[in-house]
């Protein structure tokens, strides 16, 4: 007989299965009460909670490209094509996320306040930080690249380093000098400092290390300041009361050309790409010396007395100097000054009786410019407009040297007080 037809069969099956019959009913049944009974673990709760934030984010997403799409459409009935459509909305995408972006950065970058609700400008532990250990005058500070510490010199022929964050510890001494230090610098890349001194040396010190490894004593008198390149060979420059500027490099022992003037030399200071030295001294005026000739290219006149220091813009287009005829002066240095050498005249600060080399800085930016004075104030001008924006007290000497901090706004000052102060400044 033929085989009977497949309904059948199912309804037999069907059958079975109501009645209990099929084959591992009662088993499936137990894990269903048993899955039923058991709670929920927490990953499933996390990775619920996860599904839902997605979904969140995507509807947000989903709302800024709706947004973008309107205002695209409703862009005065402008008739565009599809290509230009998908360019226009991918623009209006990422500005709209960049706008968010950067709301959310203004939010976390908030200006700090501390615990007695004083409004903060800076990293440092409190708006002013005195940091003493010196036993006689500071003469010289600067700040590291990186803003991380600083170096300074002082009568007492030794170089303190120090940390700028917590409570400005100083941690490294730097011994060799028979006499004071007068000044001092940083190389570009934060790994050495050199030093010049009364004792005829100018000497090179590894940070790293805390050791001398470099020290040359060609001059005839006092070495009154020194300065590296900024860029290129190892190169520094140095001036003296022999009344020569001396260019130095790194990898020999001996230097490797030396100007010679007829006066003492009390400030120097290299050109951005190492070119043109500058050189000030008892002769009132800035001297330009071409490096390949050897010879003074130009002469910067307006000051009337002498000049006590001088410092190169971040951009390298301007030189602020200063002297004791109580200005600050501003000079367009670059090949083509298009209205004049000497673009401002800055007053306010005074020179006394100790006849101190007071020397003078740029903010990061070069928006504003600095020194000290005789009579222990810092003063901060506006560059552009020459308008005086801060007069600092607190100083109990005469404030030989005032520097901006590289990246935050910090202003460091040294004195005669044997005192350094780093304070916040608004600027």
């Amino acid at each position: 007989p033929p085989p009977p037809p497949p309904a059948a069969a199912n309804e037999e099956s069907e059958e079975k299965e109501i009645e209990g019959d099929a084959p591992g009913a009662d088993q499936a049944a137990a894990v269903d009460h048993e899955h039923a009974a058991a709670p929920v673990p927490p990953v499933v709760e996390t990775k619920k909670r996860e599904r839902e934030e997605s979904e969140k984010r995507e509807d947000e997403r989903e709302e800024y490209k709706n947004a973008a799409e309107e205002a695209l459409e409703e862009e005065k009935g402008e008739e565009v094509n599809d290509e230009v459509f998908e360019e226009r909305k991918a623009a209006t995408s990422l500005v709209l996320a960049n706008k968010r972006q950067r709301t959310e950065d203004s939010k976390s970058l908030m200006v700090r306040v501390d615990a007695n609700g004083v409004r903060r400008l800076s990293s440092l532990d409190a708006p002013i930080m005195c940091c003493e250990g010196h036993a006689s005058e500071v003469f010289t500070m600067k700040f590291s690249p990186d803003g991380s510490c600083f170096a300074s010199g002082s009568m007492n022929k030794q170089i303190f380093l120090w940390n700028v964050r917590g409570e400005c510890e100083n941690f490294c001494v730097l011994k060799g000098h028979k006499n004071a230090v007068l000044d001092l610098h940083w190389t570009t890349d934060g790994s050495y400092v050199v030093s010049a001194s009364p004792d005829k040396t100018v000497r090179v010190w590894d940070v790293e290390y805390g050791m001398q490894v470099k020290k040359w004593d060609e001059h005839q008198g006092i070495v009154n300041s020194c300065c590296p390149a900024r860029r290129g060979n190892p190169l520094f420059v140095s001036g003296s009361d022999d009344g020569t500027a001396k260019i130095w490099d790194q990898r020999r022992k001996r230097s490797i050309h030396t100007c010679e003037d007829a006066y003492q030399v009390t400030s120097v200071g290299f050109s951005d790409q190492a070119e043109y030295i500058y050189t000030g001294g008892i002769e009132n005026v800035i001297k330009v010396w071409d490096l390949r000739k050897l010879q003074v290219v130009e002469t910067l006149r307006g000051h009337t007395d002498t000049i006590t220091g001088l410092s190169l813009s971040n951009d390298g287009s301007f030189l602020l100097t200063n002297s004791m005829d109580n200005t600050l002066r501003v000079w367009d240095v670059r090949p083509y000054a298009p209205g004049g050498r000497c673009t401002g005249v800055l007053t306010g600060h005074r020179h006394n009786f100790e006849k101190n080399l007071l020397k003078c800085g740029w903010s990061p930016d070069d928006k504003h410019v600095t020194c000290g004075d005789s009579a222990g104030f810092v003063y901060l001008w506006d560059r552009h407009s020459g308008s005086l924006v801060y007069r600092l007290p607190g100083h109990q000497g005469s404030v030989n040297e005032a520097v901006f901090h590289p990246k935050e706004n910090i202003i460091g000052s040294c004195s005669s007080d044997g005192k350094i102060f780093l304070g916040e400044v608004d600027v």
